[in-house]
């Protein structure tokens, strides 16, 4: 089988990396971090001017999807340009919602247990009040399903919602506890507290699998692009630092380590695009292909970015170097939505 793009979605991803390299996307991310998320929306606007949201949702609410190995595209493209806010976690929100929506279409009320007038959420207008928002890149909604994410919801502060996901109950968070520190700082996280229940019942706790599947499909994205920026960085950094009279870059030693950063990379490609196919498909295999594309991409993101740390030398430490932005960013992504144990373990569980 196949895993190479089509001349239509590799245009789709220069167009986004044209659009992303125009934007100030490392402003906007420190503003991100400092609490300003005025820049951040107004480039969230941009994207979903280009439809990345919309691939997420349906078409019956004003979507282009799911059509997850464009997603997984787009979300390599968002990595690479480390723009900030709770994109997975959006994504995720979307997918669940959206499995929720089908269970209402397809089977009734049998299966999930509402409570209605909760402003647009716990029944059956939950997804018409809010996937076409997401399309439209007018909602940012953070999804915490703690069995898979950890106890803490992304950019709570920033996101016009925050569901938590315990079981087979899901809840709308009344409000939140103190931002935690972060290894990155655009990644402000908080711990969800109180709320009203909104659903419970077997569906719910099925959508909230299916979600963490698409956050987890997201996030290897993002830890691809993410790894390729690092190494593009760290090339354009070598081939201009001087030692000895010669570029670093020519060192055998610099070299090797180039190398060995880029074939993790270039492995973790197509089994992205295959686990990107096989959500697609609805494959019983999709679950273990994510799982692999997950650790994957994320081993070989943190891998990048040591070797841009140890290539850039002392320089690559400070936080006044943009290069900050992605090496911080590395580890979260490479443990959010499944450590790489957890996907091991369900890769070797297959």
């Amino acid at each position: 089988m196949r895993f190479l793009l089509d001349d239509e979605q590799r245009e789709f991803a220069r167009s986004l990396d044209g659009m992303l390299t125009a934007a100030d996307t490392p402003g906007a991310a420190r503003a991100w971090a400092a609490g300003d998320t005025a820049p951040g929306r107004a480039l969230w606007a941009r994207l979903a001017e280009a439809g990345v949201f919309a691939l997420a949702v349906p078409e019956r609410h004003e979507g282009l999807g799911p059509m997850p190995l464009e997603l997984a595209v787009a979300c390599a493209e968002l990595g690479r340009h480390a723009v900030p806010g709770p994109l997975v976690e959006t994504v995720a929100a979307a997918a669940f919602l959206d499995r929720l929506d089908e269970v209402d279409r397809l089977d009734g009320l049998d299966e999930v247990d509402r409570l209605d007038g909760l402003d647009g959420f716990g029944h059956a207008g939950a997804a018409a009040e809010w996937l076409p928002r997401i399309a439209g890149g007018k909602a940012l909604l953070s999804l915490c399903v703690p069995a898979a994410s950890g106890p803490y919801a992304l950019d709570p502060d920033a996101a016009d919602a925050v569901l938590v996901v315990d079981g087979d109950t899901v809840r709308l968070a009344e409000t939140t506890g103190p931002l935690q520190p972060s290894a990155d700082p655009v990644r402000r996280l908080a711990r969800p507290l109180g709320g009203t229940v909104l659903a419970r019942g077997p569906a719910v706790a099925a959508a909230a699998s299916h979600a963490a599947e698409v956050a987890a499909l997201a996030t290897a994205a993002q830890s691809l692009g993410l790894g390729r920026a690092l190494l593009d960085r760290t090339v354009a950094y070598v081939g201009q630092r001087t030692q000895f009279g010669a570029a670093v870059g020519s060192f055998q030693a610099v070299k090797h380590r180039l190398a060995d950063t880029l074939i993790a990379l270039e492995f973790a490609q197509p089994l992205l695009h295959s686990a990107a196919l096989a959500l697609a498909e609805g494959a019983d295999h999709a679950s273990a292909e994510i799982a692999a594309a997950k650790v994957t991409a994320g081993e070989a993101a943190y891998a990048a970015a040591r070797t841009a740390l140890q290539l850039h030398g002392a320089v690559g430490y400070t936080d006044e170097l943009d290069l900050a932005l992605w090496i911080r960013k590395a580890r979260p992504l490479r443990d959010a939505w499944g450590t790489p144990a957890a996907c091991r373990a369900r890769v070797l569980a297959r």
